[in-house]
């Protein structure tokens, strides 16, 4: 009885030796050795995006991605494309280990920035999925940084929690990089979440959350190793009646100044309780439009300035009215006003609106006479600067 005893104990010894340890750092060596035999990759990504307070996505889109490992880019890492359906027959975006390709479909433009123009120490492009989570549990491996880590086995699937505690925002373009110090960075923390399938531990999602804004990307549908890198020519998909630029040259966009001389176009938009106001409803005889964004740092720091301005001037004699362009929904616009303290006309943009004034960055601001007519264009905020170019501008045409 007692030698039955010893040699059922051996076997429920090697049964338990067996059980696959997911909270270990074994089991994410694990899984980037299944990740490291991705050569190529298609697959459907869905993508969502909020913006700090928001209650529900900025916006939501599927895309079709054939990525590729491309051993001699020694940046990213990878090649890869962006397609709107399967078919692949319209192309969103494009990176082959030198160059990216930018498609603007309201202007028939492509744009072709080989990284020569604006040079940086990284290649600002999200790189596909497969690449992106490989490089993060990666350095959860490696790195040396103040960082926490939740691991835990959620049955189907194992669920990790990077919080990286530096003082910079650490991104991943390929491998990991320290962003340039940034005063408008309220919260330098990073925090990256992943969940990845036991039945072929490989990541199916991933969140990112910045100080800034927040994004999860899920993909579905892949398919491994069924093309070759040899094979991938993204010019092949270019739409053939786009015009081609090189990023930096003017294209057919509309600029900023062109609307200077010229009558603001007119809008209806919703503030924060979802009335709807107009621009003929404001009849100042100054009035400031600024265009921001919940998301951006120097727009946030230009409201201690905003707040000043609303108390200085008579509202016959001049108003302003902030228009965030950024998220879908009035509730950012609750949460954002009761975070900064303050109660000025802040209102929901569209995107017809933003088109009509050229908006691509934040903050910028618009200083219109009393017939409406565009005075002033004032591209970003500086501070004491933008503060003192305003304010001698209003008492001027006041």
């Amino acid at each position: 009885m007692k030698k039955n005893i010893v040699v059922l104990s051996l076997i429920i010894f090697g049964l338990l030796s067996c059980v696959e340890e997911y909270t270990s750092a074994d089991y994410l060596k694990k899984v980037v050795k299944e990740m490291e035999k991705i050569e190529s990759a298609t697959y459907c990504v869905e993508r969502e995006a909020w913006q700090p307070g928001d209650t529900s996505a900025a916006f939501i889109n599927k895309r079709y991605v054939e990525s590729y490992r491309n051993s001699s880019d020694t940046t990213i890492g990878s090649s890869w494309a962006i397609f709107e359906t399967e078919e692949k027959t319209h192309l969103e975006f494009a990176y082959d280990g030198k160059i990216r390709t930018l498609i603007y479909d309201d202007v028939k433009g492509i744009v072709i920035d080989s990284f020569k123009v604006r040079k940086l120490p990284f290649r600002p492009v999200t790189p596909p999925f497969f690449n992106y989570t490989e490089n993060i549990i990666k350095y959860i491996l490696e790195n040396n940084d103040s960082t926490s880590l939740e691991q835990n086995d959620l049955g189907e699937e194992v669920y990790l929690k990077l919080t990286i505690y530096e003082d910079r925002q650490v991104e991943f373009f390929g491998k990991a990089h320290y962003m340039p110090k940034n005063p408008y960075t309220f919260d330098p923390t990073s925090i990256y979440e992943l969940w990845i399938d036991k039945k072929s531990n490989l990541p199916r999602k991933v969140r990112r959350e910045m100080s800034h804004d927040i994004s999860v990307s899920s993909v579905s549908g892949y398919e491994f190793n069924k093309q070759r890198i040899k094979d991938f020519v993204a010019s092949d998909f270019f739409p053939k009646d786009y015009e081609i630029r090189q990023y930096g040259q003017k294209g057919k966009k509309r600029q900023l100044n062109d609307l200077i001389g010229k009558k603001a176009p007119d809008w209806i938009l919703q503030n924060d309780i979802k009335q709807n106001i107009s621009l003929s409803d404001l009849k100042s005889k100054v009035l400031m439009i600024q265009f921001t964004s919940v998301s951006c740092g120097p727009c946030r720091a230009s409201i201690p300035f905003l707040k000043d301005l609303s108390t200085e001037y008579d509202k016959s004699d001049f108003d302003f009215v902030a228009i965030e362009s950024t998220s879908k929904n009035t509730n950012v616009l609750k949460s954002y006003m009761k975070r900064n303290d303050f109660d000025y006309k802040f209102l929901l943009s569209t995107k017809d609106v933003l088109n009509k004034y050229s908006i691509s960055s934040f903050p910028v601001f618009f200083i219109l006479d009393e017939n409406r007519i565009v005075k002033k264009v004032i591209n970003g905020y500086a501070n004491e600067k933008t503060d003192k170019e305003i304010r001698s501008l209003i008492n001027k045409m006041i």
